[in-house]
């Protein structure tokens, strides 16, 4: 298989009748702090290429990310959505992917015809228990949508959307970090380095912290609420 992912995928799905796919992927689900977001992209049947060089942000430079990320948003509709760490502490890391995956959907121009979601996990589907917990930000209708395992490395749209969301919430920590400079976020981006562990332990948690999980210099977390490890990159 080619190293560079591809609108193969998308493009075969689209023959079978679907308007658009949306390309949809994650970043900040295992940091300790911060908001984990979540982009889309949309492609259609006159989409051209994607631009050179995208690929899974995790094998690309913080440099070539950001050199990417402005040729993607020309390249086709995108959406980026947040959920708060107040709102992962209240609802859950699950719940949380969701809303920040229907306020990105929400944000294109027109709803997709299916999401394709990089792995295994359909965290965009409310489950039947969880049909009357509607958070603001929640769609009513949620797209059909495609899970793929290594979506990432296959598919282009894929590969984009984890390039913004990627870049946006580098962003986010990059502009929060001179408040809280013990914590070293323009490095570790609220991932558990050591500094950021380090500060945690002496200095506690700040008000961007998920304070339900088990982080140094705070009590135990709800019982689903654990430390989940994620590369920094």
């Amino acid at each position: 298989m080619s190293t560079a992912p591809s609108l193969r995928i998308v493009r075969r799905m689209l023959r079978g009748g679907l308007l658009s796919v949306a390309g949809a992927d994650e970043v900040g689900r295992g940091a300790l702090c911060g908001p984990v977001t979540v982009a889309v992209v949309q492609v259609t049947e006159a989409t051209r290429s994607a631009p050179q060089g995208v690929r899974d942000s995790k094998l690309l430079s913080a440099e070539a990310r950001t050199r990417l990320a402005p040729r993607i948003r020309r390249w086709a509709p995108y959406g980026i959505g947040h959920a708060t760490p107040a709102e992962i502490d209240e609802f859950g890391i699950i719940a949380a992917l969701r809303l920040a995956g229907h306020r990105a959907i929400a944000a294109l121009p027109d709803p997709p015809s299916t999401v394709l979601l990089d792995g295994n996990h359909d965290y965009l589907t409310a489950p039947e228990q969880d049909a009357l917990f509607v958070p603001a930000g929640l769609l009513s209708d949620t797209p059909p949508v495609v899970t793929m395992i290594k979506a990432d490395l296959r598919c282009a749209a894929v590969a984009a959307a984890s390039i913004l969301a990627k870049t946006e919430r580098d962003a986010i920590m990059a502009d929060l970090a001179p408040d809280f400079p013990e914590y070293g976020w323009a490095t570790n981006k609220g991932y558990a380095a050591p500094d950021h562990l380090a500060a945690l332990a002496e200095l506690g948690p700040t008000p961007h912290h998920r304070v339900s999980w088990r982080l140094p210099g705070i009590g135990s977390p709800e019982p689903e609420q654990v430390v989940m490890g994620e590369e920094i990159r």
